[in-house]
């Protein structure tokens, strides 16, 4: 076997290929689109570059054949907020074999221990957390677009090398063929009627309000939560930009009291239902099927994010933008399901959302740790 460093355009094609080789034959997999991958390791698209580096090898057998690949990134704001320096290592894809698993590892770790890292995260990514992170462990259907999916017997590749578990991350499900829970409906009719609370949906004309608005709450709302790194607004504006082929206005709502931005919930369209397919191209005719797809309509939606700040937690905030968002989804008959994800363990508070909104389980991912 034979890691090779990822430092040409015909390797990252092979990078690229890996996956689309392994999972040929798994009718649940559905390819991202390759230029959604290939941002992660441009300078000029990832944000992330301007405070960490990055790196990525691929695997071939003795024959040459592809049969694995990997990739580590530092993140500077990040990696020493721990007990001990930490890297991370993600889109790790591997034939059944544990000596090659093992192999791609060791490269990951060497590469972070030669720039001074003494642990590692995985499956991550080298971006924010909505998208290829974690390590899929139980819910194994075909995933909304950004989610992680992987083959079951990566776990104990995983758990066999030193990885522990650092928390879970759960997805559930909303059917939006039955109605909300009465007592969910009732409490946000009660807040959507109480002075002072406005509530306003996304707006591209001023997405520049709004994205200020987003980002104070954010950094309000998850400051006090481990290890948390404020988000930065050209970070924002990267997500939003990507978001704009598949966004709906309507699918992103704020909530306001007195005019301050009290609470925020962002869903866009199941874009892996418009991209499947495509194995990870955008030409032509891929784009007059997006198209047409889009127009269409897909039946899933996907909440990527979720936020309130602490002085308006508890007062059901998160209730009526929930209600304002079914107001507008289900007379259009079109969507399905809403997929909840992800939420770390850890968020009590928003697991109690889920569960007041009648959500049931449908993923779980692992973010896992390896000291060195």
């Amino acid at each position: 076997m034979q890691v090779i460093s990822v430092s040409n355009s015909s390797l990252k094609k092979d990078f690229l290929n890996t996956p689309k080789i392994l999972y040929k034959n798994d009718k649940n997999w559905i390819c991202p689109l390759d230029s959604e991958v290939e941002n992660v390791f441009n300078p000029e698209k990832n944000t992330f570059f301007a405070h960490g580096k990055c790196t990525r090898w691929v695997l071939k057998d003795d024959a040459g054949k592809l049969i694995g690949r990997v990739a580590a990134f530092i993140n500077e704001k990040k990696a020493y907020h721990y007990d001990q320096p930490t890297g991370g290592m993600g889109f790790f894809e591997c034939i059944d074999d544990e000596k090659a698993a093992f192999l791609l590892f060791d490269t990951a770790k060497n590469w972070l221990t030669e720039n001074g890292m003494k642990a590692m995260d995985g499956p991550i990514n080298f971006s924010e957390n909505d998208s290829f992170w974690g390590l899929l462990v139980e819910g194994f259907t075909p995933p909304s677009f950004g989610m992680n999916y992987n083959f079951p017997y990566y776990h104990k590749f995983f758990e066999k090398y030193g990885f522990v578990t650092e928390y879970e991350q759960l997805t559930n499900h909303i059917n939006l063929t039955i109605p909300f829970p009465e007592r969910f409906t009732k409490i946000a009719n009660w807040v959507r009627n109480k002075p002072g609370y406005t509530f306003e949906y996304f707006s591209k004309s001023n997405s520049s309000k709004y994205i200020n608005d987003l980002m104070e709450i954010y950094n309000d709302g998850w400051q006090n939560f481990e290890n948390f790194v404020p988000i930065k607004r050209e970070t924002l504006e990267e997500s939003f930009k990507s978001m704009e082929p598949i966004m709906d206005e309507h699918l992103i709502q704020f909530a306001y009291f007195n005019g301050e931005p009290a609470s925020f919930v962002v869903l866009i369209p199941d874009a892996n239902q418009m991209i499947k397919g495509f194995n990870g191209k955008l030409g032509l005719i891929e784009k007059l099927k997006f198209a047409y797809r889009r127009w269409v309509g897909v039946t899933r939606m996907r909440a990527i994010v979720m936020g309130t700040k602490p002085k308006f937690q508890k007062h059901g905030l998160e209730s009526v933008l929930f209600i304002r968002l079914g107001e507008y989804v289900l007379p259009k008959n079109q969507y399905k399901e809403l997929e909840l994800s992800w939420v770390g363990d850890f968020n009590e508070q928003m697991i109690a959302i889920h569960k007041a909104t009648g959500a049931t389980f449908g993923k779980k991912h692992l973010t896992m740790r390896k000291i060195f």
